[in-house]
């Protein structure tokens, strides 16, 4: 059992949600830890799982990788409504360069629980490859998380 320690010192029994929020946290960490080459989406699909498919909306992440494809930064760049976020590209290419990253992997989740991505998710990814590839930063994959699954590689 998982306590929880309140202002008085004393404890109490964790909700099952905050037993969920701290394994998530729990894993982000251990991925972030993590030095090892991101290279299938076996890899990247559970802890996007993890961080977004919860979500009441969408939201918009990148992984940014160094030149042997391990994480070097997780962030959350975008928010969106229940049914669509606003992705600048410009805005992903700072993050890249920021991060003096060689490749990044995006993902986002669909609050509707349908991973399968739509006609506007295969077109930012191309958006996205092309700003990308101008940098030399290359667009490895777009995981899309719809409940407890999810889809790789959205781009034609």
């Amino acid at each position: 059992m998982l306590a929880i320690k309140k202002p008085n010192g004393r404890y109490r029994a964790a909700t099952a949600n905050e037993v969920f929020e701290f394994a998530a946290q729990l894993r982000a960490e251990l991925f972030n830890q993590r030095r090892t080459p991101l290279t299938a989406p076996a890899d990247v699909g559970p802890f996007l799982r993890d961080q977004i498919a919860h979500l009441s909306h969408e939201m918009f992440v990148v992984l940014f990788l160094d030149t042997r494809h391990r994480l070097i930064h997780y962030e959350e760049l975008f928010r969106g409504t229940i049914n669509g976020a606003t992705v600048y590209p410009r805005e992903v290419v700072k993050r890249a360069l920021h991060h003096n990253a060689s490749a990044v992997i995006i993902g986002h989740n669909h609050p509707s629980g349908v991973s399968e991505p739509s006609e506007a998710d295969r077109s930012i990814t191309l958006k996205l490859a092309k700003a990308l590839s101008v940098v030399e930063i290359r667009l490895l994959d777009h995981v899309v998380v719809g409940g407890e699954s999810h889809r790789s590689r959205c781009h034609p």
